[in-house]
This record gives structure tokens, C-alpha cells and sequence, in this order.
């Protein structure tokens, strides 16, 4: 089986660095032409010049829908289609007991992932039904399915993602777009950083991890690839895991990160007076 993704064109969001970097490095090695969109023009160029080949890129911000249906008309406009995505765009800036959490970012993390996700389906949908078809493919995470506590609006929204992926599935499978969700266990990005700093949290993500291994990028970067392609054209609707196995057992243990700031007590509920 060969993947090709030749002369398609594929938009990625977060498309900087991490994950997205790699799922757009991996694009164009399969033939296809990658989009990047974020919200740092300097990384979004710096990206660009290091994969090279057929790349483009559009800054923008994925919570302002403007910007989004900008960005999707230039990746549709560079060869007159849009061919698939990968909306990696996403993060969270709640991490603690949810008794403690910060409203105000818990609502900016709901609206970047769950918003987010909704305007790039939303304009991206409406490209590949009239071009005949196409692969959206959301990124989501471990944390969706398998509790993470302390992990805020993170795995919450991310749940949101996976059930609006499949919402879109059976929405669009008449039009020929295929729509599916990809779920990274603990993948060596510089946004994880600290956890691979502490030895107990690493330690406690290994013992949840069948495989002996964290993930890297490149391991979303080709499940993405293989969605986009033909190799896949009859998968929609699927929520894949690609996280070592850690579905089969438990989610991470953050205490030894947590606790020296919130306390045990706060760590269970206890809200300071």
C-alpha cells in the first residue's frame, strides 16, 4: 500500500510547531501541499523554511472566524481546492483543582478548543463539499476519554472536539468528507517539557503506557497522513488513540507537580479561606 498525497492541499492549523509542524513536514513528503496557519508569523516562517517544498502559510487565529474563513479561502485559492485538514490548533491554560480554576481562563480554553474547531470545520466543510469530497482530521487527546485530574478545561473540550468530529461525520459522509479524530497520548513536544523535567510524572506516564516509549510528533504526523489519503477512504466518524496503549489503563498521576502548589488538601477540593 502506497500513501500518496500528491497535488493535494491540505491545511494545517498550529501548523508552527509541534505536532503540526510535523503533520505538515509529513504532507508535503507524501507529494501534497501544506497550509500553515497559527498565530506567530515568525514561527509559521521558520516552519515553512524548514520543511520546504510545496508550503505555505497564513497567520491567523483560530477563535476569530474572520481570520479562519480568510485562511481557508487562501489554502482553497492556492490550487483551486481544498483537498483536507488537520487542526491541531489547541491547548488549554487551566491546569489545577477545579475548585480553584480561573473562570475567565477556562472560557478562553473552551473557546480556542471547542470555537476553534467549529470555525475551522465550519469553513473547511463548505470547500470540500464543492470540491467533491475531502479528509478533516481534529486532534484530540488522550485526556478526552481517560480522566486527567488537575487537567481543567483541557480534557473536557477536547471530549467536545471528539463528539463534534463525529457529529460532522455523519453530517457530511454524503458529500464524500470524512471526518475523524486523532488522540495523542504523551508525545515529546516543547509544551510538555516539565513533564519530561519530572521524573515522577514521566514515571508515572510510563507506567500508564503499555509501549515502552513516549510518543514523538512524527507518530500523529503519519496516522494524520493515512487519514488524508485513499488508503483511508472508507474510516469516518473514528476516534483513533495514538498513545502507546495508555487507554487500556489510566490517565497520569500530576500530584507531585501539583501538590507543592496547591497543597493535598487543595488538590481535593479544599479552597483556601
Amino acid at each position: 500500500m502506497q500513501i500518496s498525497l500528491s497535488g493535494r492541499t491540505v491545511l494545517v492549523t498550529g501548523g508552527g510547531s509541534g505536532i503540526g509542524k510535523a503533520v505538515a513536514a509529513a504532507v508535503v513528503e507524501a507529494g501534497g501541499n501544506a497550509m500553515l496557519m497559527g498565530r506567530n508569523a515568525d514561527k509559521l516562517a521558520a516552519a515553512a523554511e524548514e520543511i520546504g517544498g510545496s508550503v505555505r502559510y497564513e497567520p491567523g487565529d483560530v477563535t476569530t472566524e474572520d481570520e479562519v474563513a480568510r485562511t481557508v479561502a487562501a489554502a482553497a485559492a492556492w490550487t483551486g481546492r481544498l483537498d483536507g485538514v488537520v487542526h491541531c490548533a489547541g491547548g488549554s491554560e487551566t491546569i489545577g483543582p477545579i475548585a480553584q480554576l480561573d473562570s475567565e481562563a477556562w472560557r478562553r480554553s473552551v473557546d480556542l478548543n471547542i470555537n476553534g474547531t467549529f470555525y475551522v470545520l465550519k469553513h473547511a466543510s463548505r470547500e470540500m463539499v464543492r470540491g467533491g469530497g475531502g479528509s478533516f482530521v481534529g486532534i484530540s487527546s488522550i485526556a478526552a476519554s481517560n480522566t486527567h485530574r488537575w487537567f481543567g478545561a483541557y480534557g473536557v473540550s477536547k471530549a467536545g472536539l471528539d463528539h463534534m468530529m463525529q457529529l460532522a461525520a455523519d453530517e457530511l459522509g454524503p458529500s464524500l468528507v470524512r471526518v475523524n479524530s486523532l488522540r495523542p497520548g504523551l508525545i515529546r513536544t516543547d509544551l510538555v517539557a516539565a513533564i519530561f523535567m519530572s521524573p515522577e510524572v514521566s514515571g508515572d506516564y510510563a507506567a500508564a503506557t503499555p509501549l515502552p516509549r513516549p510518543g514523538e510528533a512524527e507518530d500523529v504526523a503519519n496516522a494524520a497522513v493515512f487519514l488524508l489519503s485513499d488508503a483511508a477512504s472508507y474510516i469516518t466518524g473514528q476516534l483513533i488513540n495514538v498513545d502507546g496503549g495508555m487507554m487500556l489503563r489510566r490517565g497520569p498521576d500530576f500530584s507531585a507537580m501539583l501538590e507543592p502548589v496547591f497543597g493535598a488538601d487543595g488538590l481535593r477540593g479544599v479552597v483556601p479561606d
